[in-house]
């Protein structure tokens, strides 16, 4: 089983930053993908941010103004958001690809204001 704890969420005005954090139960090494999500009221879940392997793609709405990495001693990984917009608010969540399964965190509230 994995965990994974979503941190770093919180109400922002628009044209400011966040840091989202993800840290998993196990080496984030293990899985196959590891990814941001985000879900606004309304609306599909969505992916912003999506590494597998050496590659990164990102969403075209957030290319330029977000950026995942990972610290893999922490097992943790990270979604830097800047220049907010209102558009961007959402519960943002993080998950790991094991096999075919996937694992999602319990998400993180992220609202920006205008």
């Amino acid at each position: 089983q994995v965990q994974l704890v979503e941190s770093g969420g919180g109400l922002v005005q628009s044209g400011g930053s966040l840091r989202l954090s993800c840290t998993a139960s196990g080496s984030v090494f293990s899985f196959s993908n590891v990814g941001w999500y985000r879900q606004a009221p309304g609306k599909q879940r969505e992916a912003v941010a999506i590494t597998s392997g050496g590659t990164i793609n990102y969403a075209d709405s957030v290319k330029d103004r977000f950026t995942i990495s990972r610290d893999n001693a922490k097992n943790t990984v990270y979604l830097q958001m800047s220049s907010l917009k209102p558009e961007d608010t959402a519960v943002y969540y993080c998950a790991v690809d094991r096999g075919i399964t996937r694992y999602w965190g319990q998400g993180t509230q992220v609202t920006v204001s205008s």
